[in-house]
């Protein structure tokens, strides 16, 4: 797949309307419109700590899954935080991604940090 049409969101933010009205909402428009290919949202810090606490965001997530969306967590945050368990029963990858996220940004890939 052309890289150019990939994009990863990383989203670290625990507020529950940036991830809502920002964060998910592009995401599934990017998907549905065709805008791009591929869209990752990485998991990272808070925003795993939101995801474990509550099930309104837990629903969303599954239905961005549905469409295509593509999730990957921070397997470090979610060891530490206790929140491998839930993050991967709803469907989400989980794996240490500094070195990924370090070649994202040095390949100079796409990129959105929320």
């Amino acid at each position: 797949m052309d890289n150019g049409k990939r994009l990863y969101i990383l989203w670290s933010n625990q507020d529950p309307v940036t991830a809502e009205k920002m964060v998910f909402m592009y995401a599934l428009n990017g998907k549905l419109r065709k805008w791009w290919d591929e869209v990752i949202i990485i998991v990272w810090g808070g925003s795993t700590k939101l995801i474990t606490e509550s099930k309104q965001i837990q629903g969303k997530i599954k239905d961005l899954i549905k469409e295509g969306v593509e999730f990957s967590a921070c397997k470090a945050c979610a060891e530490q935080l206790g929140a491998v368990d839930v993050l991967e029963k709803l469907g989400i990858e989980v794996k240490y991604w500094g070195q990924p996220l370090t070649d994202i940004i040095q390949n100079g890939e796409k990129l959105i940090t929320i």
